[in-house]
């Protein structure tokens, strides 16, 4: 390929990406947590803290800080890794979402939020929705896929009341 034709292919290129938002029925998994919403969102708002309450990740690697910040969440059993970008964050509304980057768990996109809502002093709710997509290549149906991410995440915030000693 010569100088000319190098220009030419690099003036056809365009800004894209393979980060799209997934479409579907969100998955809900909220429970109720018997202390303060500050304490609670410390470790379910805890961007790099999900192996508190997720006992299969074995580690969480998070760079950079706030923002654009990236996770490697790595599992404890069959090499299993997902790479998620934190999208937003506040920790006075205490709400954060984010977006998988990369997994080898048969997900293809995949968005998620995690919110923590004051029931009185002592209580609150701490809600996980997820909104994600199974890989083209994914031999789960739609209901087991569903399941799938139900059943982890319910695993997961069922952990959360452990914590507090309930």
């Amino acid at each position: 390929m010569n100088a000319i034709q190098s220009l030419k292919t690099l003036t056809s290129l365009f800004p894209d990406t393979l980060i799209s938002n997934p479409v579907g029925e969100p998955v809900v998994s909220a429970i109720a947590v018997g202390a303060p919403a500050s304490e609670v969102w410390k470790v379910v708002g805890d961007f790099g803290g999900f192996t508190q309450f997720i006992p299969a990740l074995a580690s969480i690697e998070v760079i950079g800080t706030g923002q654009g910040s990236v996770r490697y969440k790595r599992f404890k059993e069959g090499g299993l890794v997902v790479v998620e970008q934190l999208n937003s964050r506040d920790d006075d509304a205490m709400f954060m979402t984010w977006t998988t980057l990369y997994n080898n768990l048969g997900v293809s996109r995949l968005w998620a939020s995690m919110t923590v809502v004051p029931r009185d002093e002592a209580s609150c709710v701490a809600t996980w929705t997820i909104i994600a997509e199974p890989m083209n290549d994914n031999s789960m149906s739609a209901d087991d896929f569903k399941a799938f991410l139900q059943g982890f995440a319910d695993g997961a915030m069922n952990n959360v009341p452990l914590l507090f000693g309930q």
